[in-house]
């Protein structure tokens, strides 16, 4: 059943739900996001997800330090208020123990205390109801600068000597092309958050050409490309 027909408005969201740091993943509404699960604390967070209302928030650590502590089992790092949830949507196990899942974005959420519980994974009671239009789709389709994202796009692919499927580009839909873009961009975790953070798409759009203006004009950029 398609997410939208699942959450139409925020009551429908759960009030707490399991937390996932994980730097430079960005999730956004209705994007899809594959994700390899290995550590055991994950591990449990999934199982218990599926279990249950499929439902767990991708969130970014909000400083380097917490970044450099995200892998750390025992540590609480820093986490920016603002993340999205997303719905399992597909899981599959591996036989050396991992799971690879798809994620299927709903809504973005703010934190609004941490939990105590014995889970090794985070939990948190958020809030949707500040991004209930997250639940619309399309919303604010019209304001983007289609032309201008797509002419920065190219600049782009042509700087880094590579080709996309035009024709599926030009039958995608604004918003699934400024969520993708911004999904797979390979930007360091403060600017996805800045991504993530934008208010409507004709931000977030203008966010990403910013972005990618600056990387065209540094020679010593090293980020790799934006379909990585």
């Amino acid at each position: 059943m398609p997410v939208r027909a699942l959450y139409r408005g925020s009551a429908d969201l759960p009030s707490s739900i399991a937390l996932f740091p994980l730097g430079g993943a960005l999730l956004l509404p209705r994007g899809q996001l594959p994700l390899n699960i290995f550590e055991p604390r994950y591990l449990a967070m999934i199982n218990a997800a599926i279990s249950s209302e499929r439902i767990i928030g991708m969130v970014q650590p909000a400083t380097d330090e917490a970044l450099a502590l995200q892998d750390n089992a025992d540590a609480r790092p820093e986490l920016y208020d603002i993340g999205c949830a997303g719905r399992i949507a597909s899981f599959s196990e591996t036989e050396d123990g991992r799971m690879v899942i798809t994620l299927t974005g709903i809504s973005r959420f703010r934190i609004e205390t941490e939990l105590d519980t014995t889970t090794p994974f985070r939990i948190a009671a958020v809030d949707f109801g500040v991004f209930e239009s997250d639940l619309e789709p399309g919303r604010g389709e019209d304001e983007v600068d289609r032309d201008r994202l797509l002419t920065i796009f190219r600049r782009y692919l042509e700087a880094h000597d590579m080709e996309a499927d035009w024709d599926a580009v030009h039958k995608s839909s604004n918003e699934s092309l400024v969520n993708t873009l911004s999904m797979i961009s390979p930007y360091a975790p403060k600017e996805k958050q800045a991504l993530l953070e934008a208010d409507g798409l004709a931000k977030r759009a203008d966010i990403l050409i910013a972005l990618t203006e600056m990387a065209l004009s540094d020679p010593s950029d090293d980020r790799g490309t934006i379909l990585q």
